[in-house]
């Protein structure tokens, strides 16, 4: 064959293309495994970090286990049978129903002969999603950690969400205000009440956003803990 011809070219151009997606697919497909465990150790992590165990991705797995003592899926406050695994559940795909058509997952961990409540959140910042664990206390109200993560949002802005600094104005804080749910508001400045935490200068949206997405999770949760508290 003319190895100058225009069909050398794109015969040339087309066996290529067929070996490279080929050798790509193989490479997708044999490191599919690692990545999904991956995935689920750092998840493993980040619920973990919501209440102050700092573990590598590699311990993620042992630590889980050793301090996470009950995964749940709630529903209207209830506590349900699912075909779905609490850890499985995709929080994304969750928070786009109605809350009352909502499954989340809860996670239970003791840690010091104290139990924690761990709420996994999911919501919107200025330039794509944002999420993160939102710890409590055993009375269900009183805000233990929070870590946050996110998408795309600016660095030195919206991306603070991420700073211990921000994160850990929420200790302390209280989303019930007696037997009423009102959530932890992220304000512009001038946090002055346990209910409310400063936003982010210059970072006002995925503030906002944070604030948002804490009140629209939590909520399908409140009655599951009023009714545990009560018992």
């Amino acid at each position: 064959m003319d190895v100058n011809s225009n069909k050398y070219t794109y015969l040339f151009a087309l066996v290529m293309v067929v070996v490279v997606a080929l050798l790509l697919s193989g490479a997708s497909i044999s490191l599919k495994d690692r990545q999904d465990a991956n995935v689920r150790q750092e998840k493993q992590q980040d619920i973990l970090k919501s209440i102050g165990i700092m573990v590598e991705r590699s311990e993620a797995p042992a630590e889980f286990d050793k301090f996470i003592t009950e995964q749940v899926v709630v529903q209207n406050g209830q506590a349900v049978e699912s075909e779905t695994g609490a850890f499985e559940i995709d929080m994304a795909a969750a928070v786009s129903k109605p809350v009352a058509e909502r499954q989340v997952p809860l996670y239970v961990a003791s840690k010091n002969d104290t139990t924690f409540y761990i709420v996994p959140l999911r919501g919107k910042g200025l330039w794509g999603p944002i999420w993160g664990y939102v710890s409590l206390l055993s009375d269900g109200s009183t805000v233990y950690g929070t870590t946050f993560g996110h998408k795309g949002e600016t660095p030195g802005l919206g991306a603070e969400i991420t700073t211990d600094r921000f994160q850990e104005q929420f200790s302390g804080k209280q989303i019930m205000d007696g037997n009423n749910f009102v959530s932890v508001e992220v304000v512009k400045t001038g946090a002055n009440n346990e209910h409310e935490v400063d936003g982010i200068s210059g970072g006002t949206i995925t503030s906002v956003g944070v604030g948002n997405m804490l009140k629209d999770c939590l909520t399908p949760y409140v009655d599951y803990f009023k009714n545990t508290n009560a018992q």
